[in-house]
């Protein structure tokens, strides 16, 4: 067991802080932190905020893994999870292309993911080549689903551990039970179809595989109350991701324990800080938790790969 800031761990995660896969993502040379900040100013007016922690969380880039199937090219990058089979996770993304060329490209990309008849998010960035892909999607039939800003939360940050009488943190990679229990807390708060227990158990395993993911989930008095999870990639940051609490749970302070203790499982595993991509529901959130936005992304819903 593991004692995370006064919520109790079960599982293996004090050794697993450690010992993780060190995956390195790619990161920019350079940057245009300028055009991407909330204020339009340099990330000095950002107290804690370092610029390498800025760096990385606008321009990491998932690499390819157990599970995780990456195809890069010099005009835009397909990611792929068939275990993990929704938008956002099978993404096409990081484009770089001349007007001229952004419907050729985009006929070419639906064609190398088609195949696996999976529905895809077209992830656009500040930096995204043409500045007009947008409308060179609409003419494709993809329309604007979402935004989300990205945001950041320096690991010398405090997050202060609410007391949640019956509160307990499991590590839901250590067994398939408490990792189908995640995922159905996950399910419940996002209203998203429950996924069979053999594509689970295959998710299950390649993330264990990966050595660089944690899961985590809470209970109270032993009930399924909230699931959250975390990509690590010392020492530039981790990715959180998936905070979910289930609504007869929710404002009992589940959703703030859950983050407590991925930042202390980042600062175990001695990373800057956490970055996370917050929509309109967690954003606010975490601003008030001392997150701060470093730039955005927009998210086009493409089925035509089905």
């Amino acid at each position: 067991m593991l004692l995370v800031s006064g919520v109790t761990v079960d599982a293996a995660y004090a050794n697993a802080a450690i010992s993780i896969a060190h995956a390195s993502p790619s990161t920019a040379a350079a940057t245009r932190i300028g055009c991407h900040l909330r204020s339009g100013r340099d990330n000095t007016d950002m107290p804690g905020v370092s610029q390498a922690l800025v760096e990385f969380a606008n321009h990491h880039r998932q690499p390819a893994a157990p599970g995780i199937e990456v195809i890069e090219t010099p005009r835009y990058r397909i990611t792929l999870q068939p275990d993990f089979p929704i938008p956002g996770p099978n993404s096409i993304a990081w484009v770089r292309c001349s007007a001229d060329d952004a419907d050729e490209m985009i006929r070419e990309a639906r064609g190398i993911v088609a195949p696996h008849h999976l529905a895809v998010n077209w992830i656009l960035d500040p930096e995204t080549q043409p500045t007009d892909f947008a409308d060179h999607l609409a003419r494709h039939g993809v329309e604007l689903e979402a935004e989300a800003a990205v945001m950041v939360l320096p690991i010398d940050a405090a997050i202060d551990q609410p007391d949640v009488e019956g509160l307990r943190m499991h590590d839901a990679l250590a067994d398939a039970e408490a990792f189908r229990s995640a995922d159905a807390v996950n399910s419940e708060a996002f209203e998203s179809p429950a996924r069979a227990p053999q594509t689970l158990e295959k998710r299950r395993a390649n993330q264990l595989a990966a050595g660089d993911r944690r899961v985590l989930l809470a209970t109270i008095d032993g009930e399924p109350a909230g699931s959250a999870g975390m990509t690590l990639f010392p020492p530039l940051g981790a990715i959180i991701n998936g905070g979910a609490v289930r609504p007869k749970f929710r404002g009992r302070g589940v959703y703030r324990a859950l983050l407590a203790a991925r930042l202390e499982i980042a600062r175990e595993a001695g990373v800057a800080g956490l970055a996370v991509w917050g929509g309109d529901m967690s954003a606010p959130i975490l601003t008030g938790l001392g997150f701060q936005t470093v730039g955005w992304r927009r998210f086009y819903l493409d089925e035509s790969t089905l």
